[in-house]
């Protein structure tokens, strides 16, 4: 049922400027149990990496957004100025970006992004910034 579950909401459909059904074309797709990323681009899966995701104490939000905005260099405003490359915003102040703790990839760490190793995140935002922001969903589950 959990394969099924990944599978589903990897393919998640937008109306179209027709009204038709569109798969969007670029899903990352972040299960906060098991610490990891699925991302399907062109319906296809390419990649399966380790995420961090908040530490106890904080929250990632749990949903489906498109990406609202994207930071290539970013430097966290809340946290000393702390690196956050390859930002691709959903929510608020909550982004996917590439981390220099990548030793604590794979179990929750964050205070509330999502955290890729930096080269993962480099890929992810490359393919973000080639397929459009619209085109780009952040789905983050339990």
């Amino acid at each position: 049922m959990k394969l099924f579950a990944s599978i589903a909401l990897a393919f998640a459909v937008t109306l179209g400027a027709s009204g038709t059904v569109q798969a969007n074309t670029l899903v990352a797709n972040v299960d906060i149990s098991s610490q990891t990323m699925t991302v399907t681009h062109r319906g296809k899966v390419k990649y399966r990496w380790k995420v961090s995701t908040a530490r106890p104490g904080k929250i990632t939000p749990s949903g489906t957004w498109s990406a609202k905005w994207l930071s290539k260099n970013h430097k966290s405003s809340r946290y000393n100025n702390a690196p956050m490359p390859y930002s691709i915003f959903y929510s608020g102040n909550y982004a996917v970006h590439g981390t220099n703790q990548v030793n604590r990839l794979g179990r929750p760490a964050s205070a509330g992004c999502v955290r890729l190793h930096p080269d993962n995140a480099r890929v992810l935002f490359e393919l973000a910034q080639r397929e459009g922001l619209k085109n780009t969903r952040i789905i983050v589950r339990r």
